[in-house]
């Protein structure tokens, strides 16, 4: 009987546009990463400290690998087909970004301009992932 229930239950079809619901998915996590980044970056600039600046490397390496991250979920998770015909340009937009926060980018820079333009790309997703909560 139990057998019968659960396989009832595997049966049952369902439909969600995403896989939680989409209010779990916030571009603004890879922003504060992302300033948190610039952040460390000047904090790192501005010192003379090599204890200091190692710990703010390490950190930047941190936070640069969380925007990655949080950018990979809202790729993978939140976007769908839908998103990526109405807005082509989001595959670019995403490669640019990561690559942004990765070892072409802000892990291996201690430029701040390096961590404005991972900024902007990140403002450019949220600006067309805000306007697909609106649909």
């Amino acid at each position: 009987m139990l057998t019968r229930l659960l396989q009832a239950l595997v049966r049952a079809e369902v439909s969600a546009h995403c896989d939680l619901p989409c209010g779990v998915y916030d571009p603004a996590q890879a922003r504060i990463e992302a300033e948190s980044i610039k952040a460390t970056i000047a904090k790192y600039n501005a010192s003379d400290d090599e204890v200091f600046r190692t710990r703010a490397l390490v950190i930047k390496e941190e936070r640069s690998e969380l925007v990655k991250h949080h950018l990979w979920v809202l790729w993978t998770d939140y976007f769908k087909a839908p998103h990526f015909e109405k807005y082509p340009q989001l595959h670019g937009l995403f490669n640019e970004a990561t690559k942004l926060a990765g070892a072409g980018g802000t892990k291996a820079s201690l430029d701040e301009a390096v961590a404005d333009q991972l900024l902007a790309k990140i403002d450019e997703i949220a600006k067309i992932f805000w306007e697909t909560k609106q649909a």
